[in-house]
């Protein structure tokens, strides 16, 4: 952290402190209070942390004002038309873009690992058939630090370095896995020729009576979706990851809790809520009652799907998902699924009302990707688990950061408690 260059001047009861502000290199300047309660014997009070630092990063910036979204310095858009998932990876995972020869080496290390220990299949059939795949990701990727315990110690930096690349390259196997085992197909084993997405792809879809051909439109839009997915700063499960890590948790453990904190329909499960409000709608000719219902204040209803906590004027991961989006269902020639039709007609219906651009809800990530991998063939039980395989490299990412962080403690945050004052136990014959 550099230096304080000025000073925030707080007043309790009449007596002055003078607390430290710091800038970073984009964003809003911090106020730092870690010695307030031990000057002042107060603490600062914010639900769900939305204006608290919890950590330095040097990962992931987003400007929601402007529609901002970069990876070490790099716009997404960018990244998602020039670049590629694993590459992306690299630079998430070590800081800058790599040479060919680094993401040779790097890819090479991924494909070589996608492979999991053929014991962890017993993991899977003590599941019941209908389990959720979210369900199933959390306890085998859980139960990894039984199965790798050469890459669990944190203080080792080899070690570290082992597990990120078994995550980044068992993740799909496990989703797809998870996704094999819902619908009672058998396994599927990766295949080392194939790229990250089309590998992805092959073990959702293939099966030994038929393998599956990837269509190379079908695997760049996965491949986007990966990529859009990758890494979103300090979000919930993000943070999840960290103060599991913060105890000094095994990396199976730490990212196994971030997968179950992305299962909440307000975080990771977005996409598959948007999905199921289109199905709730069922007809085009149905929107426009669904549209005033968003309108009306005192209908709980709202649209999934449009808007966003963080960006403010526009997602700028939609345009790009969008574009996939539109080439995917023209590939596709995707012209009598009812929820299609309902997903075009209300995105247009949405972006000509006057009402939903004064306050700027317009369709985002979530919308699109969910019309993508519908499209793809896939249930809505899948778009979690395949948003929780886009999202391990981010996890890992902060993770290693985290680790690393000579400012490293434990997370504790603190409460303002409302609950009884000190009194006497009374016996039970008294009460």
């Amino acid at each position: 952290m550099a230096e304080s260059t000025k000073t925030a001047k707080l007043t309790i009861d009449g007596k002055d402190y003078d607390l430290p502000v710091y800038a970073g290199t984009s964003g809003p300047d911090v106020i730092d209070i870690r010695k307030l309660y031990g000057q002042a014997g107060v603490f600062t009070y914010d639900p769900g942390f939305t204006s608290t630092a919890s950590c330095d990063s040097t990962i992931t910036y987003i400007d929601g004002d402007r529609g901002q979204l970069l990876h070490r310095g790099y716009p997404i858009d960018q990244l998602a038309e020039k670049s590629h998932y694993l590459e992306v990876c690299y630079l998430l995972l070590y800081g800058e873009l790599p040479s060919p020869a680094q993401l040779e080496d790097f890819e090479s290390r991924v494909t070589n690992h996608t492979m999991i220990h053929e014991q962890m299949m017993y993991l899977f059939r003590g599941y019941r058939r209908d389990a959720h795949p979210m369900a199933i990701m959390v306890g085998v990727v859980g139960a990894m630090s039984a199965f790798y315990h050469d890459s669990t110690d944190i203080s080792d930096p080899w070690q570290r370095e082992v597990a990120s690349i078994r995550m980044v390259a068992k993740m799909p196997t496990i989703a797809a896995m998870a996704y094999k085992y819902s619908i009672g197909q058998p396994f599927v084993y990766p295949r080392n020729d194939l790229d990250y997405a089309s590998n992805f792809l092959r073990m959702c879809f293939a099966v030994p009576a038929a393998d599956y051909e990837v269509n190379p439109i079908l695997s760049r839009a996965m491949d986007r979706i990966f990529t859009l997915h990758a890494d979103h700063e300090q979000n919930a499960s993000t943070s999840t990851v960290r103060l599991a890590s913060s105890s000094g948790a095994n990396p199976f453990a730490c990212i196994a809790a971030g997968i179950a904190c992305l299962w909440g329909p307000a975080h990771g499960g977005a996409n598959q809520a948007c999905l199921e409000m289109l199905q709730e709608i069922g007809t085009p000719d149905r929107i426009p009652e669904f549209i005033a219902r968003a309108k009306d204040k005192d209908d709980p209803f709202r649209l999934m799907g449009f808007g966003h906590r963080v960006y403010k004027n526009f997602d700028p991961r939609a345009k790009v998902m969008k574009q996939s989006a539109d080439e995917v269902l023209d590939l596709l020639g995707i012209e009598d699924n009812p929820t299609l039709q309902v997903a075009k007609e209300l995105e247009k219906a949405a972006l000509a009302d006057p009402y939903f651009a004064d306050k700027k809800l317009f369709p985002n990530v979530d919308f699109y990707s969910g019309i993508i991998l519908e499209a793809m063939g896939f249930p809505t039980s899948m778009f979690t688990p395949i948003f929780a395989l886009s999202r391990t490299v981010g996890w890992i990412s902060q993770w290693k950061e985290m680790i690393s962080d000579p400012q490293l403690k434990i997370g504790r945050p603190r409460q303002l408690y409302h609950g009884e004052t000190l009194r006497d136990y009374v016996d039970i014959e008294n009460r």
